[in-house]
């Protein structure tokens, strides 16, 4: 690993985690994204998987809303379970090439909902079989990409979570789905001792920027910022898918 590749993990992980300092979520799509750039959507992964599981598990028991989460959510982070393994290999299989083209693509939908305000609820009594489906699909996009906001976060919206309970159910999800990515990547030999180093300076990074974006959020209109950071995954989702497909093509 040489020297500037650690500086860019550095710069990257400094911006995720001041994005989710700031917004309470996207420090793997925006981790995600920009390593991707220079990477392997496996390696990227990776360097990823720690720092996820760690800034998401203090989100997980920040909160009074746990065993409602849990009782909520449980068919939904079982199929995110399903579905990573399912698509276990994925990303050293000989579709890999393609990882990068879907997380462009991933990361332009997710923006553009977000700007959209798209909005959509689930009866209660639909909660256990949707989540389920919204789960596995979840699961097969992860194992690809490293990405779980697809179609995740849209459904815990769409149940009619408050804000406080929605982020602690972001954590709890986060970390469940992380964990068993984990889990993948070991298998597949791209968990090992050389991603150490990186990910120790993506952790030590990530705090960084978290507590900077914590700081920032006080005094910054949090929609201002949401809006450009959506905007800027746009643009990012469309370098990546473009650049990709013309490494496939070329």
């Amino acid at each position: 690993m040489v020297d500037h590749l650690l500086i860019f993990i550095a710069f990257a992980f400094l911006l995720a985690g001041f994005v989710k300092g700031t917004l309470g979520l996207g420090l793997p799509t925006v981790a995600m994204g920009l390593l991707a750039t220079t990477m392997a959507p496996g390696q990227a992964i990776a360097i990823v998987i720690v720092p996820a599981v760690v800034t998401n598990i203090w989100q997980t028991f920040v909160g009074p809303y746990l065993r409602d989460i849990i009782k909520r959510l449980w068919p939904l982070m079982l199929g995110t379970v399903v579905g990573i393994w399912i698509n276990a290999g994925l990303l050293t299989g000989p579709y890999a090439a393609y990882g990068t083209v879907v997380l462009g693509a991933l990361l332009v939908i997710y923006a553009i909902v977000g700007l959209s305000r798209f909005n959509f609820k689930v009866r209660r009594r639909d909660e256990k079989w949707v989540g389920g489906i919204v789960g596995v699909i979840t699961g097969l996009i992860s194992a690809a990409t490293g990405v779980q906001v697809i179609p995740s976060m849209p459904f815990m919206q769409a149940i009619g979570m408050e804000k406080d309970e929605l982020v602690q159910a972001l954590g709890v999800f986060f970390t469940t789905a992380t964990v068993a990515l984990a889990f993948n990547l070991t298998a597949s030999g791209l968990l090992t001792a050389a991603t150490a180093l990186p990910g120790a300076v993506a952790m030590v990074a990530s705090f960084t920027g978290m507590f900077i974006g914590q700081a920032v959020r006080t005094r910054m209109h949090p929609e201002v910022f949401r809006r450009w950071f959506l905007i800027s995954m746009i643009l990012l989702g469309i370098y990546l898918a473009g650049s990709a497909l013309l490494k496939i093509h070329g």
